[in-house]
């Protein structure tokens, strides 16, 4: 999830995720640092690592001046989507559980979607229709559990997407106000609806908390360009 890098902010993550924390579990840090030069003016160099793994519960990355704090969902939360089926023909909390979101093929309301490759992906960028997700989120108790694990914060800088492999971050651009950020892609979406059958063809679903960023929560939608940041992995 991204925030920025305010001591406010901070502490209101902290406080927001510290009873997710189970006592032992770990949490690691990791930085991430621009090399200019490179393709598209620039590429991120991450330090370490920053997927939840075994044991961990909570990672905390930067870019730039956007901080992410991803946590790990308890397993009796509800999914943020309902009409997920299946990832990787199992059951979506036994293939979370077994590590096989990432690009594996899932199933929504009987159709069968097929994400990216991580190759794939990196050449990704579209132009197309945005909207924000996770009203529901807000009105009811308890948390809500993203498709790849993640605890979903309605407030933090995150997606859905249909065909990006999951987690992977990218930049979102509103064209009508020139407006930027970053997220990180943790969720699967926009899918059509039983009132909507168009929302489908949306491109990008954002949370609330980017869509206000971005300048438009309160109208809805917004045409935007979507690319995934090229990253470059250091251990």
């Amino acid at each position: 999830m991204f925030h920025r890098n305010k001591t406010k902010l901070s502490i209101k993550l902290m406080l927001l995720f510290a009873g997710l924390l189970l006592p032992g579990c770990s949490v690691i840090e990791t930085g991430w640092n621009i090399t200019k030069g490179t393709v598209k003016g620039g590429y991120y160099v991450v330090k370490g690592a920053y997927h939840l793994t075994a044991g961990v519960s909570r990672v905390v990355y930067h870019i730039g001046r956007f901080t992410f704090n991803v946590v790990r969902a308890p397993d009796d939360w509800p999914l943020t989507n309902n009409d997920l089926e299946t990832i990787d023909g199992l059951p979506v909390k036994e293939a979370i559980r077994q590590g096989r979101v990432k690009a594996a093929p899932y199933v929504v309301k009987g159709r069968r979607y097929v994400p990216m490759t991580m190759e794939e992906a990196q050449k990704y960028e579209e132009t197309g229709t945005a909207s924000w997700y996770g009203y529901e989120t807000r009105i009811q108790k308890g948390g809500h559990m993203t498709a790849n694990g993640e605890a979903f914060d309605p407030h933090g800088f995150t997606a859905a997407h249909k065909y990006l492999p999951l987690p992977i971050n990218v930049k979102v651009t509103n064209l009508e106000n020139g407006r930027s950020i970053i997220v990180r892609v943790n969720d699967r979406g926009p899918f059509p609806s039983i009132n909507n059958s168009h929302s489908g063809k949306r491109i990008i679903d954002l949370s609330a908390g980017a869509a206000k960023r971005l300048g438009f929560y309160n109208k809805g939608l917004a045409k935007v360009h979507v690319e995934v940041i090229p990253v470059k992995f250091e251990t």
